[in-house]
């Protein structure tokens, strides 16, 4: 009788540890939201990643679906506040969009502080806890991906031959940070909408605009802009970031799986935004161009003095500007991890 009651106990406890194991294996849909549906990082990586490869590789355990902000009319704004109230699971976006609710999101991207991509991954990689707490506490979210849009320059309407002919033109930008470069050499500052720059040039609302490389000749700025000042003021770092209610109700197995396919998608990003720069760039200045119809904008460099200009705006205006903003503790923050990386000191000024 024992032996049976024995029995009938394991079997029982087997029956609840098999249900429980089930529990944890219950598949996952992800709802995500991605950036711009007619660039590169969506239309290689984000799409695809939600839309078919997690579901694929992890056998149906976790599947997505996704679209993108401008599909779904969303500005850049308001996509974390939608995670944060559970209207998406998974979001892409820019820390420049949501610095405006705390200044800590622009301290991995200030303007024209990085000029290179390996630096730029550094500075990421050094930031990614602060980062990490701020999206918790702020927007109840896991933060899982850091990546670069390609290098951020500046497009025009106008002639323009080097740093100084920006004084006094007005200058579409769509983080702060961006503005503070702006005004530091002269110019105004513009807010307007990625998708709204075409005509603000056209008409007058904007003499610039900065945006991406690739970005700038997948979304036609050639056809109004004339002259492309490749002056690097920006990387358009992005981000990917998970509702936490939605990241705590997945099983460990799950959460280890999602990751490292997450951190494979990073990889592969940083990668191809690397060799984007010297594509577009070629395109939209007349150039050989294999993807497309090549524009035909000046192309203009920086010389030593812009460099040289640049430099002295970056560390007198901009971050000194963002170290107020941000105050003492975050700007001590930055010190202790981004700082020796680039040999700078945030401080206000």
């Amino acid at each position: 009788m024992k032996l049976l009651k024995s029995f009938a106990f394991g079997a029982g406890l087997a029956t609840l540890i098999a249900a429980g194991a089930q529990a944890a294996d219950k598949p996952v849909t992800v709802k995500a939201v991605g950036t711009w549906g007619s660039l590169t990082n969506y239309q290689k990586h984000e799409g695809p990643f939600w839309n078919d490869h997690i579901g694929n590789i992890s056998g149906g355990q976790i599947v997505g679906e996704i679209k993108p902000q401008t599909e779904l009319g969303l500005k850049g704004f308001e996509i974390m506040r939608l995670v944060k109230n559970g209207v998406f699971d998974y979001a892409f976006g820019l820390p420049g969009y949501v610095a405006a609710e705390n200044p800590v999101f622009e301290g991995a991207d200030l303007s024209s502080l990085t000029q290179d991509i390996d630096t730029q991954r550094k500075v990421a990689e050094a930031y990614f806890p602060i980062l990490e707490k701020a999206f918790a506490e702020i927007y109840n979210a896991k933060l899982l991906q850091l990546y670069p849009f390609p290098s951020q320059t500046l497009w025009c309407n106008a002639e323009i031959s080097g740093l100084e002919d920006l004084s006094g033109k007005k200058i579409r930008v769509y983080a702060t940070t961006l503005g503070d470069f702006v005004e530091g050499v002269g110019g105004t500052s513009v807010t307007v909408p990625f998708a709204e720059v075409i005509p603000a040039l056209e008409k007058g609302v904007a003499d610039c605009g900065i945006t991406g490389t690739m970005s700038a000749y997948k979304a036609k700025w050639h056809q109004v802009a004339t002259h492309a000042y490749t002056l690097r003021v920006g990387w358009g770092l992005a981000f990917g970031a998970m509702n936490m209610d939605k990241w705590n109700s997945m099983s460990a197995e799950q959460q280890a799986m999602l990751k490292k396919e997450l951190d494979a998608l990073t990889d592969a990003m940083w990668t191809e935004t690397a060799t984007e720069d010297k594509v577009a760039i070629s395109c939209i200045t007349g150039g050989s161009c294999d993807i497309s119809e090549p524009g035909a904008m000046t192309l203009v460099s920086p010389t030593d003095a812009d460099l040289k200009k640049r430099d002295q705006v970056a560390t007198d205006v901009v971050l000194a500007r963002w170290a107020e903003r941000c105050g003492a503790d975050c700007a001590n923050t930055w010190n202790e991890t981004v700082g020796p990386i680039l040999g700078l000191k945030a401080e206000a000024k």
